[in-house]
């Protein structure tokens, strides 16, 4: 069982919550969203992974009305995580490692570690590579929906996503945050470059925020070898909450028994020791039946039926916990 203060249990890879701070200028206390301070309390936040994504290509032209200078929008989406854990720090602190997750729960805090979706801003410099790292970044999605100096995403075409995977850059990449000890998230690439990443990582990896391709026919979740795959490496899949990728009945909903189904088939295929969550939060557009991250806690009822305590604990944040001090 846990050895977390009461209440502090969850580790969720994934949410676009600093993007929602960046849009509405707004700190962790103010927002509106899936996550503020007090849902986070609520639901049981051991440590949130706060992405700073990179909207590029035509994204950023609908979101901002122009083409973006995407190291330059890194830096100012790095500020508003920085000023927004600054505000929040009586009750979250960073975490550069796992040790520090340990250490903040001791002292009653919770923790928010800084990850990357999309290294587009990399834009083929490994010095900037260097660079996020020493702000504090220990993740990076290698992709989003477009081609980037990594390499490619994953593509409804069967003939891109099967073909076209990391580039020599991206290999580069990856060997690189081997060393320095950042975790490579494979959500959103191609099937192509996850083999790849099989093929060159010496790290377990994780899929941040994805589901599984056997119960939801969508190129970004995975096939069963993937999951296999992954689980082979030591790596996690974190169960995103979007209604597209978990089912396909077309009704912008996602509900409990969605997660439960595909949580349980993980389970089958790959193992307990490859379940995490990864909910997507505020960058997701479907209803949620459970609401925002208050109401994780009716995930984790929903799964006792099916887990032991110590299984559930594994799920919750023990799982990524091994994969983030196997990079040391």
């Amino acid at each position: 069982m846990s050895t977390f203060p009461n209440g502090m249990n969850i580790v969720d890879l994934h949410c676009d919550t600093i993007l929602s701070c960046f849009m509405g200028k707004k700190n962790f206390r103010e927002l509106e969203g899936h996550i503020n301070l007090d849902k986070l309390k609520a639901g049981g936040c051991l440590a949130q992974c706060f992405a700073l994504f990179i909207p590029s290509n035509e994204l950023a032209v609908r979101q901002f009305g122009h083409e973006v200078d995407t190291w330059d929008l890194y830096n100012q989406l790095l500020a508003i995580y920085k000023d927004a854990v600054a505000d929040a720090s009586d009750v979250l602190r960073p975490a550069l490692s796992c040790s520090d997750i340990v250490e903040n729960s001791k002292n009653g805090y919770m923790s928010s570690i800084l990850t990357i979706e999309d290294a587009v801003e990399l834009e083929g410099k490994m010095e900037r590579l260097e660079q996020v790292y020493k702000d504090g970044v220990r993740m990076i999605a290698l992709t989003w929906n477009f081609e980037n100096s990594v390499g490619f995403p994953n593509s409804r075409d069967p003939e891109k996503h099967l073909k076209l995977g990391l580039k020599p850059f991206g290999i580069e990449v990856v060997q690189r945050m081997n060393e320095l000890g950042m975790i490579v998230d494979v959500s959103h690439l191609s099937e192509a470059g996850f083999y790849d990443i099989v093929k060159y990582t010496k790290k377990p990896f994780v899929a941040s925020h994805s589901c599984c391709r056997a119960l939801r026919d969508h190129s970004r979740n995975l096939t069963d070898d993937q999951l296999k795959a992954l689980a082979d490496k030591g790596g996690v899949v974190g169960i995103n909450f979007c209604d597209d990728f978990l089912n396909d009945r077309g009704e912008h909903y996602s509900t409990i028994e969605d997660v439960v189904r595909h949580i349980l088939h993980i389970r089958d295929k790959a193992g307990v020791d490859s379940i995490a969550i990864g909910s997507d939060f505020d960058g997701i557009g479907s209803k949620l039946e459970f609401k925002d991250y208050s109401g994780l806690p009716l995930i984790l009822n929903a799964l006792e039926p099916y887990f032991t305590a110590d299984e559930l604990e594994k799920i919750c944040h023990d799982n990524f916990l091994r994969v983030f001090a196997d990079q040391a």
